[in-house]
């Protein structure tokens, strides 16, 4: 493949049970360009182990008096130096292409990882994880997977030249033989106690790098709190953890670097030590000597690859581990044992692949309730349904349940949508059969025309949408902010995440948003939290109008969306407990009453006490 060919049509499933083995999947997937750089290798590390054999036989050739030897080895020093040219311009052209790929095609899986699991990524891998998988990682994992085939050409022409030398040259090339194994070889005792210290320093840059995602993410709570010194202080410490793990690292790599200089340096000392001996004794000749000791000099080149494929084994091992791992993750929750390599013996089945619709898997007809096994709530089709929890973690996890994304691989039974389980279904028919809003929903930088540029019915218009979410502020804030010569709302810039807005105006671009989409089934959490009381009320009126017909599914305590709503569902302990209208279960149900209202148990009890109270009156 091309670089011009890129992004893959698809990437492939990758095999995800460990790091070793998705670097694997990455090689055997671009065997076509390992071999086209493995091929332009040989020639240009052929090229510069001939060249001492030419010399060699130009001196003789000089020593011989023999000028048409002498022009015919000059030919072929011009021919070789081509050769060293060409091969490494198309060595370095190739390599990088297998650099581009690798990288690229990881980038697409975890792309495709990420729109597959939505918000629920977040809540099984740290923010900050993911986002040093997708930048500093995946050029790891592009390095080492490129590097393969230089070693591959650096060893062949290693082997060769040995094997040459041993024929053109054997007192000497015995020598030669006997030590370049010795030099490629003699780093691997010091390459576990590197690659540790490699591991640890990965390990402490990615707890870095979450810790200062989490830092900016939180960043407006932090100052409101003034803890931003605390962070900073935490961000320090954590940093000079990272400066310390490097150091430790690079030291065991300076030794082992020290040991390619040291070792090749003591066999060309050997080599001309040794061929001297024999010239003087007459069993060498002179150009032999200079042959020999150009081949070993130009041999440390090529042998400078076994280094560098170490280094990036080393440092690219724990990357694709984590990418593995964030790649191992399903819709479901269920989740590959990525946490270590696989023990001996104790291989995994198969690799984790995402979850695709089946033959067997039917579309739910339209129109069809929403049902959650876990909880025993029940949508009906076409109602504006409420659901009130008394915890907001709870809630999160539901609306992540209904949209077919549970956050963990405990939480059950699929939800059904019409009788047909949504994890069964294919990803996009399942996203456009149920949207959920988070209650943290995010706005990307662009246009407000942008913002709603997604997939939808196109039953409902923007306008529509944005009077319903109670917009109007919002276009008159984007306008006011707008360069001069923007008259429609529509073309105003929103700033990156919305920085610009105040939460309640982030809060009800995005309702505006999920309303233009119109899904069959919508799902909100928490959609007027940062709202104040009358524009509640109005959201409240312009959801149930807007949504009459469809279904739509509120997670809320607000008295005021509850009121709108034609049924209200409350869960307690994490199932279905009650349900009806919201002024019956506000009279009717004292658990209900107490999540609503906010009642204490002491307040629950003083109408109680007072009944009692004014009936011993009355009896007196």
């Amino acid at each position: 493949m091309q670089i011009s060919d890129l992004p893959y049509p698809d990437p492939g499933v990758p095999d995800a049970r460990s790091g070793p083995r998705f670097l694997w999947w990455l090689g055997r997937g671009q065997l076509g360009g390992q071999a086209k750089s493995l091929c332009w290798g040989l020639l240009h590390f052929g090229g510069i182990a001939g060249l001492p054999y030419t010399v060699g036989l130009g001196i003789d050739a000089v020593v011989d008096g023999d000028g048409d030897r002498l022009l015919w080895v000059g030919g072929l020093i011009a021919l070789l130096g081509v050769a060293i040219s060409v091969g490494d311009a198309m060595l370095h052209r190739t390599a990088v292409t297998n650099w581009i790929t690798a990288a690229a095609r990881v980038q697409q899986l975890l792309a495709r990882k990420t729109a597959e699991l939505g918000s629920a990524l977040t809540q099984r891998v740290a923010a900050g994880e993911v986002v040093a998988v997708s930048t500093g990682d995946v050029e790891k994992i592009g390095w080492f997977v490129e590097a393969v085939s230089r070693f591959l050409a650096a060893a062949l022409t290693l082997v060769i030249g040995c094997v040459v030398l041993l024929f053109y040259a054997p007192t000497i090339g015995v020598v030669v033989a006997l030590g370049m194994p010795v030099l490629a070889l003699a780093v691997l005792p010091l390459l576990p106690r590197a690659t540790r210290r490699a591991d640890v320093q990965r390990e402490k840059a990615g707890k870095a790098t979450e810790l200062a995602s989490d830092t900016v993410a939180g960043l407006r709570v932090l100052r409101g709190i003034g803890g931003e010194e605390l962070f900073l202080g935490r961000y320090r410490e954590a940093s000079q953890q990272v400066r310390e793990a490097a150091v430790h690292s690079a030291r065991m790599w300076a030794l082992i670097s020290a040991i390619q200089v040291l070792l090749p340096g003591a066999l060309l000392v050997t080599v001309v030590w040794y061929g001297s001996a024999l010239v003087l004794d007459g069993r060498l000749d002179v150009g032999e000597l200079v042959a020999a000791f150009s081949a070993v000099a130009t041999m440390l080149y090529p042998l400078r690859h076994f280094e560098e494929i170490a280094m990036a084994y080393s440092f690219s091992r724990p990357s694709a581990k984590r990418a593995a791992r964030v790649l191992s993750l399903t819709r479901t929750g269920a989740q590959a044992e990525t946490g270590g390599e696989a023990e001996a013996g104790a291989e995994p089945e198969t690799a984790a692949e995402p979850v695709v619709a089946t033959e067997a898997a039917r579309a739910p007809a339209s129109g069809g309730d929403l049902y959650d096994p876990e909880t025993g709530l029940l949508v009906p089709a076409g109602r504006f349904t409420a659901v009130v929890c008394g915890d907001p973690d709870l809630a999160g996890r539901l609306a992540e349940r209904l949209g077919g994304h549970p956050m963990d691989a405990a939480a059950g039974p699929s939800v059904l949508l019409g009788g047909v389980a949504l994890d069964e279904l294919a990803l996009d028919t399942a996203r456009t059969l149920v949207l959920v809003q988070d209650k943290d929903p995010v706005l990307l930088s662009g246009t407000l025309r942008e913002l709603f540029d997604v997939p939808a019915s196109g039953a409902v218009a923007p306008s529509a949408a944005l009077a319903a979410a109670q917009c109007a502020d919002v276009l008159d804030a984007l306008l006011q902010s707008a360069p001069d010569g923007v008259d429609d709302p529509m073309d105003a810039r929103i700033t990156e995440r919305g920085r610009s807005l105040s939460g309640g105006q982030r809060q009800r671009l995005a309702l505006a948003r999920s309303l233009v989409t119109d899904p069959e089934v919508l799902v909100l959490d928490e959609p007027t939290s940062a709202v104040d009381s009358h524009t509640e009320a109005r959201i409240a009126e312009g959801i149930s109008a807007l949504r009459s017909g469809r279904t739509t599914v509120v997670l809320a305590s607000s008295p005021l969306l509850l009121d709108r709503a034609d049924r209200v569902v409350l869960i307690d302990d994490g199932k279905a407990a009650a349900s009806g209208t919201h002024r019956e279960l506000l009279h009717g149900d004292p658990r209900y009453r107490a999540v609503v209202t906010r009642e204490t148990e002491e307040e629950q009890r003083l109408p109680r006490l007072e009944s009692v109270l004014t009936e011993i009156e009355e009896s007196a």
